[in-house]
């Protein structure tokens, strides 16, 4: 069944190609055709190309083929191509977060913020192009010279989740083009749609043809398989949860791939005694609702100073229940659709865990009757320490509340899971911030602030979040290979 589209969001699901993006053509997949669905209703917006293994090789064949020349291209070019993709999709940033919207459901104001977060990679890693640099040092014993220099890495494949399905593609994508790679992008198959639009923004602004490819598809495994067991391909940088990224790691173990993993998170959001708690309740907001809690930095699990936790709980309680549920492209929404029905019941089971192991719902707690995948703004009270949703990742809107009475019990709490993604953390004591931040065992914190993301900044963790970083001077250094040449002076 086709959902009712205005004329607007009939105008953009029009605008972009629904193809495969295969050296530089639009074409086709073996396999057909999929449905994208709009989460708010459960219909179909529009279908795409489904590629098959074979479709995923030609692509590789594409990326293989383009690779030399894209790597000898001068880096000020590389940096210009990515310097007018930004600002082309700044220039489209309402067009882009509409599309966004439809496909993946949040509401159309934290889709424009995505667009603009995305274009952002963009603009950054078109100026580290120019600063990937070597080194020249005299050798310990006066006799030779060390030259160092870095070179890409070679073909990419990224694959990107559905949750940020514009900034998880130019996040990696950014940095590989950047750096001299080609690369191969497949998209989650929830949300292909805004890969789509991105690769015809970088056709339109001149990256040459093979460059970037896109395949999207219903079988993940398959389409990605041969890929991974190609010695061409020379880079996988995947985003998602834990157990996918072990699996890829095995198979990329057969031609010792480089790797990049960023992968499931239990972020916990710590509030001490001594909090601004207006300033950590606006924080918890953002770390637990921002993409309606479907984010691996959302907040999982509020550890807060038994002095302040019930009114802590109340006042989060009122902020989240007051929150509009609704299609993300109505006014005045804060919380669209989940992604699918398989997460939204996840996340219901988990709620009904944790309330039959005695947890009391401050407000919401239920799936909603009604079209689409909806769930309720929940905060729940007296969280039983056995309950699921304190050890699996939520991602969804759904914020469990427990008490700490010492510092020491707060940060074993939250290092008590095998992730380490984010924490956050708010106190207005800078020697408790600076030693609590320096035994949490995550890969990035938030002190007194609810977002850490930043294209400026390395976005990444560590234990079973994965390793690798994105963004910052880092991000590049993921796409590059350092070359050592000795010269002897004798």
């Amino acid at each position: 069944m086709s959902t009712t589209l205005d004329s607007d969001e009939r105008r953009v699901l029009e605008s972009i190609p629904h193809q495969l993006l295969i050296g530089g053509n639009w074409q086709d997949g073996e396999h057909g055709t999929f449905a994208v669905e709009d989460p708010a209703t459960g219909d179909t917006l529009t279908e795409v190309a489904d590629a098959s293994p074979a479709d995923a090789v030609a692509a590789l064949d594409a990326a293989t083929t383009a690779a030399p020349e894209w790597a000898a291209f001068p880096p000020r070019e590389r940096g210009e191509i990515l310097r007018r993709a930004f600002e082309t999709i700044v220039a489209r940033v309402d067009d882009l977060a509409l599309l966004m919207t439809l496909e993946m459901g949040k509401p159309v104001a934290e889709s424009r913020s995505e667009v603009l977060y995305a274009a952002e990679f963009l603009r950054w890693f078109s100026e580290e192009a120019v600063r990937i640099e070597g080194r020249y040092s005299v050798s310990p014993t006066g006799s030779g010279r060390i030259l160092t220099t870095r070179q890409p890495v070679g073909p990419c494949l990224l694959i990107t989740p559905w949750n940020f399905p514009l900034a998880m593609g130019t996040r990696k994508a950014g940095p590989a083009l950047a750096a001299g790679c080609t690369v191969i992008i497949k998209p989650a198959q929830q949300t292909p749609l805004s890969t789509l639009a991105f690769a015809a923004i970088l056709e339109e602004c001149g990256l040459p043809k093979g460059v970037v490819n896109v395949v999207t598809s219903t079988r993940a495994g398959a389409t990605t398989e041969p890929l991974l067991d190609d010695q061409r391909l020379r880079k996988l940088s995947f985003t998602g949860s834990t157990e996918v990224g072990r699996l890829l790691m095995s198979q990329a173990s057969k031609t010792l791939l480089r790797l990049s993993m960023e992968l499931g998170g239990n972020a916990p959001f710590l509030v001490f005694e001594d909090a601004d708690l207006d300033a950590a309740v606006e924080g918890a907001v953002l770390a637990k609702m921002r993409n309606g809690g479907e984010a691996c930095t959302a907040a999982n699990r509020f550890h807060v100073h038994e002095s302040v936790a019930a009114e802590f709980a109340a006042r989060l309680a009122k902020r989240l229940g007051a929150m509009r549920v609704g299609r993300g492209t109505d006014p005045g929404v804060d919380l669209g659709p989940m992604i699918d029905a398989k997460q939204r019941d996840k996340v219901a089971e988990l709620v009904s865990d944790a309330i039959d192991r005695g947890a009391k719902p401050l407000t919401g707690g239920s799936p909603l009757e009604r079209p689409g995948y909806f769930f309720e703004p929940t905060v729940l009270g007296d969280v039983s320490d056995h309950a699921r949703l304190l050890t699996e990742e939520i991602f969804g809107p759904v914020a469990p509340v427990i008490s700490f009475s010492s510092e020491e019990q707060a940060v074993t709490a939250a290092n008590s899971t095998e992730y380490g993604l984010v924490a956050y953390m708010f106190t207005a004591n800078l020697k408790r911030a600076l030693r609590v931040a320096e035994a949490l065992e995550t890969g990035m914190i938030g002190l007194n602030q609810g977002i850490v993301s930043n294209a400026a900044a390395p976005f990444g963790g560590v234990k079973q979040s994965g390793f690798g970083r994105e963004g910052g001077h880092e991000g590049i250094a993921e796409y590059l290979a350092t070359k050592y040449i000795a010269v002897n002076m004798d």
